[in-house]
C-alpha cells in the first residue's frame, strides 16, 4: 500500500458534548456518528491552550506557546511564528506529500504558508479581501455588497441571527465544496495532507435559514450552574455576550447546535467524496476542534478558561486497518498529538531535538494519565493539570487555586478549595507538584521559581463585549466599490429578520455607539415592533 493520505478536519469553538455518538442524544450529527462507528472516539480530548491562534499554532508545530509565542490571540502581523520552528506541513511536503490548507487557519500573517504547498483561505475577519479566497468567491457569486461575511460581529455577536447568504454559498458549504473539488481533481502519484478548517460553530451563529429551526422545541441540556464562586477570568467572560433573558440565550444555543449539524452535513459530503475517489481505505481522517465554548455554563461565554466547556473538545479518528471500528479510548489526548501522529503514519521522524509534549496516537511514548493545559501570561495566566480523579487549576493573578472532583462532580460545579480546604490541600498535593514540574518543562519561561509557581497581583476583570466590525471594505482601492457595501445597520436588520426573539431595545446599545448609527438602530427596532 502507498503512503497514507491524511485528512484533518477542524471546527472552531466546538464543545466536547456535541456529538450524539459520544453520549449526547440532543445532538443531530449522523456523519460524526458514522466516523465514531468506523473509527475511534477519544472521550478525553483537550485543547492545550483553548483559544484560536494558540491552539492552531500548537497543531501546526506540536509545541506550546513557549516556542511558538502565541499564548493568546494576537492581531498584529509583527507577531509571527519563529522561522526556525518546523511544522507538520513542512515535514510532510519535504517528504513528497501535497499539503493543502482550505478554510480557517488563523495563521499570522494570514497568507504565511507554514509549509503548505497551497492554501485557499476563509478567515473570520479578512483584513484584505484579495487574500481571502472565500471573500473573493462571494463577490463572484453576487454577494459583493456584503461586509459581514460570517454574520454580524458587533451588537449581534452572540445573539440569535441567520446567515446573510444562502445555504449553497455559506462558508461551511464552501469549505466542503473546495475540499471535495481538491479530492476529485488532484493528480495521482503522491499522497496528500489536507487540512479543512471550518469557522463554525464559532460565533456569530449565522446558520442558513434551512437549518435555523433544526433544534427549535428540541429538549436541550440547560447551562451548568456553579455552586461556588468562579475565577475572576470567568467572571470577565460573563460580559462578552449580552443576553437580556433566558429566551434569548436559549435561542442562541439552538443556533449554536444547528451550526454544528450544518457542518456535520458538510462532513458527510466530504466523506462520500473520499469514498468515490477510492482513497478512503488509505486515508487517516481526524476530526477535532481548536477549543470549546462555555455557552452559558456558569453564566460565562466563549473560551479562554480551563473548564471543560472551554477546553475539552471532540476528537474522532478513522484509519482503516489500524483503528478498530467503534472503539473508544479514555486516556488523555490533545492537539499536540496531531503533529507526531501525522509524522508517524507517514513513516517519518520528528524533526530536531525539541522536547515535544505530544506523541503519536498510535504509540505509547507519552504519559496519558494526566493532561496539562495553559493560557496567557502575567496576571491573566493560568495552568491546569488533571488526572482521571481531579482537575487542578492555578491562576497566576493572586495565586488562586481550584480543585474539582472529576468523578463525583464531572460538571465542575464545586471548587473543593473553597468548600473542603483541608481535604483539597491533601488531595491536590501530588497533582500540584506535577503541575509545577510540567509548567517548568513546557510552560512560559519564568513562571516557576525555586520549585514554586510565581504569583502576580490580583487579576481584576475588565468589562468588554465582543465588537469586531468588518475590516476589508475600508481598505479597498476602488472608492465606488467601498460606497456600494450594505451599511452595517442594514446587515444587522437582515440578520435578525427571522429572529423575533431579538429585542434591540434590551441590548447594550451604548457600547456600540461608536460602531453603529444608533438612530438607525432605533428605526429598525420601531419597524420590528410594528410588524
Amino acid at each position: 500500500m502507498s503512503r497514507p493520505n491524511i485528512l484533518l478536519i477542524t471546527t472552531d469553538q466546538q464543545r466536547f458534548d456535541t456529538v450524539c455518538a459520544a453520549g449526547y442524544p440532543h445532538m443531530i450529527t449522523p456523519n460524526l456518528d458514522r466516523l465514531a462507528a468506523e473509527g475511534c472516539l477519544f472521550t478525553n480530548a483537550y485543547s492545550p491552550n483553548p483559544v484560536c491562534m494558540p491552539a492552531r499554532h500548537n497543531i501546526i508545530t506540536g509545541l506550546g506557546c513557549r516556542h511558538h509565542t502565541f499564548d493568546d490571540n494576537y492581531f498584529d502581523d509583527s507577531h509571527t511564528l519563529p522561522y526556525e520552528l518546523p511544522t507538520f506541513a513542512q515535514c510532510l511536503s519535504d517528504a513528497g506529500y501535497d499539503t493543502k490548507a482550505i478554510g480557517k487557519m488563523h495563521f499570522q500573517p494570514c497568507r504565511r504558508h507554514n509549509g503548505f504547498c497551497s492554501m485557499e483561505l476563509m478567515e473570520e475577519i479578512p483584513r484584505y479581501r484579495e487574500e481571502d479566497a472565500y471573500a473573493m468567491y462571494l463577490k463572484e457569486q453576487g454577494y459583493g455588497q456584503l461586509q459581514s461575511l460570517h454574520g454580524v460581529r458587533h451588537m449581534l455577536y452572540m445573539q440569535p441571527q441567520q446567515s446573510l447568504v444562502d445555504e449553497a454559498h455559506h462558508g461551511s458549504a464552501w469549505v466542503a465544496d473546495r475540499t471535495i473539488r481538491y479530492l476529485r481533481e488532484r493528480s495521482k502519484g503522491r499522497p496528500f495532507m489536507l487540512w479543512a478548517g471550518f469557522i463554525a460553530p464559532h460565533p456569530p451563529f449565522d446558520v442558513p435559514q434551512s437549518f435555523a429551526d433544526l433544534y427549535r422545541d428540541r429538549a436541550l441540556p440547560e447551562p451548568l450552574v456553579s455552586k461556588t464562586p468562579i475565577s475572576a477570568l470567568a467572571e470577565e467572560n460573563k460580559n462578552i455576550a449580552d443576553y437580556p433573558n433566558e429566551q434569548t440565550l436559549g435561542r442562541a444555543r439552538e443556533l449554536y447546535f444547528s451550526a454544528i449539524s450544518f457542518v456535520d452535513k458538510q462532513l458527510g459530503r466530504i466523506l462520500e467524496a473520499l469514498e468515490e475517489t477510492g482513497e478512503a481505505e488509505n486515508t487517516l481522517v481526524v476530526f477535532t476542534s481548536d477549543h470549546g465554548e462555555m455557552l452559558g455554563d456558569f453564566g460565562t461565554y466563549q473560551k479562554f478558561l480551563p473548564y471543560d466547556g472551554s477546553a475539552r473538545i471532540p476528537m474522532l479518528v478513522r484509519y482503516p486497518g489500524r483503528v478498530e471500528p467503534g472503539s473508544r479510548r479514555e486516556e488523555f489526548v490533545d492537539l499536540n498529538d496531531l503533529f507526531p501522529t501525522f509524522v508517524d503514519v507517514a513513516g517519518l521522524e520528528m524533526p530536531g531535538h525539541i522536547d515535544y509534549p505530544g506523541a503519536s496516537l498510535f504509540s505509547d511514548q507519552k504519559d496519558r494519565s494526566v493532561q496539562y493545559i495553559e493560557h496567557q501570561h502575567g496576571a491573566r495566566r493560568w495552568i491546569s493539570l488533571q488526572n482521571h480523579a481531579y482537575k487542578y487549576n492555578y491562576y497566576y493573578g493572586g495565586g488562586k487555586e481550584e480543585l474539582f472532583d472529576r468523578v463525583a462532580d464531572p460538571q465542575e460545579t464545586e471548587n473543593l478549595v473553597l468548600t473542603r480546604p483541608e481535604f483539597a490541600r491533601e488531595a491536590m498535593r501530588e497533582l500540584k507538584e506535577r503541575a509545577v514540574e510540567m509548567e517548568a518543562r513546557y510552560g512560559l519561561e519564568g513562571c516557576v521559581r525555586d520549585g514554586r509557581f510565581v504569583s502576580y497581583p490580583e487579576f481584576e476583570p475588565v468589562f468588554y463585549r465582543e465588537c469586531n466590525p468588518p475590516m476589508f471594505p475600508a481598505r479597498l482601492a476602488d472608492e465606488r466599490e467601498r460606497e456600494g457595501f450594505l451599511p452595517l445597520e442594514k446587515e444587522l436588520e437582515l440578520a435578525i429578520e427571522r429572529e423575533p426573539v431579538v429585542d434591540l431595545d434590551l441590548l447594550d446599545q451604548s457600547y456600540f455607539a461608536g460602531t453603529l448609527d444608533m438612530e438607525e438602530i432605533r428605526r429598525i427596532q420601531k419597524k420590528r415592533r410594528s410588524e
